[in-house]
């Protein structure tokens, strides 16, 4: 009686293996840059929703000094810190304010930042600008 092998050759799970690790790594930094840029979306939405809230306080209180200060009673007007940014209040004056989102963890060495007239700016590895928040290498911005 003859046996039938079964089951692959080596040459064969060899082959296999080489393409998996040619897949691997075309795809995985492309996955790894496409994960940091979904994390800076917590500093677009947290410093875009803080800057109405400014100038809320503004008309109320036509000043920016202590914008960042809780009330008692109530919430913050600055935005919470999450696990890739925290938020601060670093300019303040009768007429100006700076928030500013600086990265930490996976996505440090980013800040973004909006001031009392929507104008952003931003530092990153991918490069710096003072009218947009830098989220794609280039130096291409979000809008």
């Amino acid at each position: 009686m003859k046996r039938v092998a079964s089951g692959f050759s080596l040459i064969e799970i060899m082959v296999a293996v080489a393409i998996v690790g040619v897949l691997s790594a075309v795809a995985l930094p492309s996955y790894q840059a496409h994960v940091k840029k979904s994390r800076l979306t917590d500093a677009f939405s947290g410093l875009a929703a803080v800057q109405p809230v400014a100038e809320n306080y503004w008309l109320n209180n036509r000043t920016y000094v202590d914008f960042d200060k809780v009330p008692v009673g109530t919430v913050s007007r600055m935005p919470p810190d999450t696990a890739n940014f925290t938020f601060k209040l670093t300019t303040s004056s009768a007429s100006e304010m700076v928030v500013t989102a600086t990265g930490i963890a996976q996505v440090a060495g980013f800040t973004y930042t909006i001031n009392q007239r929507g104008v952003r700016g931003s530092t990153t590895p991918y490069g710096n600008s003072d009218i947009c928040w830098v989220d794609a290498k280039g130096g291409k911005c979000t809008q």
